[in-house]
């Protein structure tokens, strides 16, 4: 680069899209199917930091992180300097025909960070549905069970298992069935749309109560392999379980014999203030689920687990052509190394602490705002027409994050509703970047929600 992008932003040279992306968006529907959606209606050009700069030279500050893919933000110098060093001396083998360093070495790394003392094992496999999908081929394996159980309001993935276990139907499950047998539904803690009507702490954890009797009496416990669960559901519009219903699974599994899986696929790695969020909650699953920011942008996802659970799958029936491919490991082993270093689960709860007191104080002067809730730098507003009625207000919703974009900030969509405006910015952001976003995002929720 030929300058510190990062240090200059955000700056609006024309109007979005520039002329540069609507010739290339004009390619992009030419053949690009258009089942694939975007926020941004630009194409970027570079990055750094947490700083995105488009073919026009238009330059965002970067509050999606590709999804929660950056949290040591965009081309961290440790980063491209590991797959630069990793590419140079091999590109791929294939770990099931001969194995790679940075696997080996990546396995053992995740096997000591994640939560549980326990003697643990990890497979890497290429996205977070395919860590989803080998969890489930593994608990199934392990209990001899077929059922798993699911959330509502969940997103599991776009495969066909994954989007079976994912709660919302529209967009991605429409159209897309049959779906995979023995997958089940139960209730999980929407707080703010709390469907008793009463809300903790007067519900009892009524949720947990559901889940048990989906569990023991709708499918029957000896029946059931796992549940699954995001200890901050994402799509579904940043949802923490609230406290004790996480340790309620644990408890229900433990006495059932039931195998908890964590899909910490966007909450690990500092993104909710601790390096992952059951941490919060002092649960250890049998299995956690990482993918997204482990390694930086490239295609890298693991299942880490018990030890006696991991191997109870015949030889050959875990792997994949690609799956922990040595240049994506050497980026997962510089994010780990980065991630300690920098301290960047203790930022994420001080990124999250700014923009979390910014929108609640947002949130005392528009009654469009009906909630702000989040865990760390997860953080997201709920948009409403009516507070009383808490009527979803998708239109204004996609207007605050026109008026982003169109300001140099890039925010996103979440929630079953699509009335959610959440926030995933680096954890590497400095102070002045989140605030220059928060003002752009305060002055969004002013302009559309007055």
């Amino acid at each position: 680069m030929n300058d510190p992008i990062d240090r200059f932003a955000p700056v609006m040279r024309t109007e979005v899209p520039g002329p540069e992306a609507r010739r290339l968006l004009e390619l992009r529907h030419r053949y690009v199917p258009r089942g694939v959606s975007m926020t941004v209606p630009s194409v970027a050009a570079r990055a750094s930091g947490a700083v995105i700069e488009d073919v026009d030279g238009n330059r965002y500050i970067d509050f999606a992180s590709g999804i929660g893919v950056l949290n040591v933000g965009s081309s961290h110098p440790d980063v491209t300097a590991a797959v630069c060093e990793q590419v140079q001396r091999l590109l791929h083998t294939c770990f099931n025909v001969i194995m790679t360093v940075p696997y080996i070495e990546l396995a053992e790394r995740l096997a000591s960070i994640t939560p549980g003392t326990f003697p643990k094992k990890a497979l890497m496999v290429n996205s977070g549905a395919e860590a989803v999908e080998n969890a489930v081929k593994i608990a199934r394996k392990f209990t001899g069970r077929p059922a798993v159980v699911t959330l509502d309001n969940a997103f599991h993935g776009r495969t066909l298992l994954t989007m079976t276990l994912t709660g919302k139907a529209d967009p991605y499950k429409l159209g897309f069935g049959p779906f995979a047998p023995e997958v089940y539904r139960a209730p999980s803690p929407y707080c703010y749309r709390c469907p008793t009507g009463g809300g903790l702490p007067d519900c009892g954890l009524a949720c947990l109560a559901a889940v048990s009797k989906v569990v023991t009496v709708d499918i029957g416990s000896d029946q059931v392999a796992a549940v699954i669960a995001e200890p901050v559901q994402g799509e579904g519009g940043f949802i923490p379980l609230p406290e004790g219903f996480l340790s309620g699974l644990r408890d229900l599994c433990t006495r059932h014999g039931i195998l908890l899986i964590a899909d910490e696929i966007q909450t690990g790695f500092g993104r909710t203030g601790r390096m992952f969020a059951c941490e919060h909650w002092g649960v250890v699953p049998d299995l956690i689920l990482l993918a997204k920011s482990l390694a930086a942008g490239l295609p890298l996802s693991a299942v880490v687990g018990r030890a006696d659970v991991m191997d109870s799958v015949h030889v050959g029936g875990l792997g994949g052509t690609y799956s922990g491919n040595p240049v994506a490991c050497a980026a997962a082993l510089a994010v780990l190394d980065v991630m300690a270093r920098d301290g960047l689960a203790e930022r994420g709860a001080r990124i999250g602490e700014i923009i979390s007191t910014r929108l609640r104080r947002q949130q005392d002067r528009l009654p469009g705002i009906g909630d702000v809730r989040g865990l760390g730098a997860m953080v997201a507003v709920e948009l409403v027409t009516n507070r009383a009625t808490r009527e979803p207000a998708r239109a204004q919703t996609t207007g605050v994050i026109r008026y982003c974009y169109e300001h140099g900030l890039i925010v996103l969509k979440a929630g079953i509703h699509d009335n959610c405006v959440r926030a995933l910015p680096p954890l590497v952001a400095t102070d002045d970047q989140i605030e220059q976003g928060m003002d752009i995002w305060e002055q969004a929720l002013r302009h559309v929600l007055s």
